[in-house]
Parts: structure tokens; sequence; C-alpha cells
């Protein structure tokens, strides 16, 4: 594996979840619907430090912060923190399985460690990913297209229509038209 490319799982992260500092106020950070991490008005550029900023995101009552042991800012989020930039097919224990990556090399396991669907965003339907804490990855464009192309007609007790099975888990996407018949 290349140095710096190795996957997060969520045991390697840091403790946010057991730290509990006091709110210190507003950040001028945002993340972009388009996944840019913008603070003070200008694009954070190096990919470590958003990676940096990534592991320490925390969200509570809708609101996303980043936290330390000694403190915890507010920071805006558009639509979702991550971005799934990448995906493959595994074998797992479970049959096959779709492993995600994030722009932030976080990994996950379709099934597993985490869901998949689609939501409203502005008026558009977007594809999403569950994450650590709570949080959600908004899938890109390029791997929507190629996840597209491995749907496959799945009955559930949600109905008929198409989706994906992951670690022998099914994920109804898009609902039949009944009107079509």
């Amino acid at each position: 594996m290349l140095k710096g490319l190795e996957s997060t799982k969520y045991d390697s992260l840091p403790p946010v979840d057991q730290w509990t500092p006091p709110f210190c106020g507003d950040m001028d950070l945002v993340i972009k619907s388009n996944g840019d991490w913008i603070h003070e008005g200008g694009k954070i550029n190096r990919p470590a430090m958003v990676k940096m900023f990534s592991r320490i995101l925390w969200l509570e009552k809708g609101e996303h912060f980043l936290v330390t042991p000694v403190e915890k800012v507010r920071i805006q989020v558009e639509d979702a923190p991550f971005m799934i930039t990448h995906w493959q097919w595994i074998e797992t224990d479970r049959g096959n399985a779709i492993e995600f990556r994030t722009h932030t090399d976080d990994v996950m396991t379709l099934g597993a460690d985490c869901d998949i669907w689609i939501a409203p965003f502005e008026g558009n339907e977007r594809p999403y990913v569950s994450m650590r804490y709570g949080m959600k990855a908004i899938i890109a464009r390029q791997v929507y297209y190629d996840l597209a192309n491995q749907l496959e007609i799945l009955e559930t007790v949600d109905g008929t229509g198409y989706g994906l099975t992951s670690a022998g888990k099914p994920y109804l996407l898009m609902l039949e038209d009944s009107s079509s018949r």
C-alpha cells in the first residue's frame, strides 16, 4: 500500500465520542456540498489538513463540531461532511460486499458498518452512506454512476425495485414503477 493511503477504520480514530470539552464558539469553517472545506473564505488545499480535521469531527443535535480533549468549536456543513470517492467489491464472511473510501481515506463496508440511501437535497435526489457518530457521506457522481451499473432487481419488505446487496444485506434504492406494468 502507498504511504499515506492507509485505510482508516473507526477504531483508529481519536476517541472524540469520549471527550466532553466546553463549547468555545464558532469557527469560520464551512464544508461545502461539493466536498470543499473553506476556512475564512479560502479553500483548504492540503488534503492532510482536511484529513486531520475530519478525524475530530463530531455531530451533535444536528450541528457539526471539531472536538479536542480541551475545546469544542462549531463549524458549518452544507450537506454531508464526507464524500465517497472510490468503491470496490470485496469478499467478506457475509459474501460479496461493497467497500467505500472517502476523500479523507475513511473506509467502510456497506452492510457491515454503513448503509446507503437516496434523499432529497436542494430539489435533487442524492445518494448517501452512513458514517461514524451519525454523520453521512455523499457519494461522488462518478462513483454513483459506477454503482448504478451494479444495480439488480430486488424484492424486499419495502417493495420491488432496483438496488444493491452487500455483505448479505439488500438496499432498495429505486422502487419499480408499477404504472409501467
